[in-house]
């Protein structure tokens, strides 16, 4: 199975290839169009700025190739951000494959932004990458803008308000948390998607 992690200069790259090597598949990290294209899975990892991160999704193009794909794609964090219509970080238009925005955590006087670390994660509809998996459970989270719940939702957390933990629509799976930081249930969940 030929797995291609997309390397858009966007960090969090090294550690998903690691998690993905401990579940023994070794993937590749690539932006050339021909090897996404012939990939079986397809991780679209992301961490920074939603505005820069569209900025080198179009210097190589990949802002065309990402929503053609048919295969699995998993978006992780700002992968899933930029998977959706528009962020209001830096005002940025995005992929488009789920019509959802992204918006910033409103202030709140007792939760701190960035919404950083272990938050409870449950069902909202069972998505195939949720196969075998325990849910209510602990996921790790590194964020300051969020998407609200939305028809492709398929798990939610809490934090201020209740948010979008995960999306599915079609071939396309997100997570707005870190599956490889997230102990056995992240494990679980990247197995999931792995065997789809």
């Amino acid at each position: 199975m030929k797995v291609v992690i997309v390397d858009y200069g966007s960090g969090n790259i090294a550690s998903v290839k690691m998690a993905l090597s401990r579940l023994g598949h070794e993937a590749i990290l690539s932006n050339r169009e021909d090897e996404i294209y012939a990939a079986d899975k397809v991780i679209f990892p992301g961490v920074g700025h939603a505005k820069a991160a569209m900025q080198q999704l179009k210097y190589h193009k990949l802002d065309e190739v990402i929503p053609k794909l048919t295969q699995p794609l998993l978006g992780i964090c700002l992968g899933m951000q930029l998977m959706c219509s528009h962020s209001e970080e830096g005002s940025t238009e995005a992929l488009g494959i789920f019509d959802a925005p992204v918006q910033q955590f409103p202030p709140h006087p007792e939760f701190k932004v960035p919404h950083m670390g272990w938050n409870l994660i449950e069902t909202r509809s069972l998505g195939a990458n949720h196969a075998q998996i325990e849910l209510p459970g602990y996921v790790y989270f590194v964020h300051s803008y969020f998407v609200p719940l939305h028809a492709n939702t398929t798990a939610l957390a809490n934090y201020i308000v209740p948010f979008s933990a995960a999306l599915q629509r079609d071939n396309f799976f997100a997570t707005q948390f870190h599956p490889e930081k997230s102990g056995s249930l992240g494990a679980q969940i990247l197995q999931n998607f792995l065997k789809l």
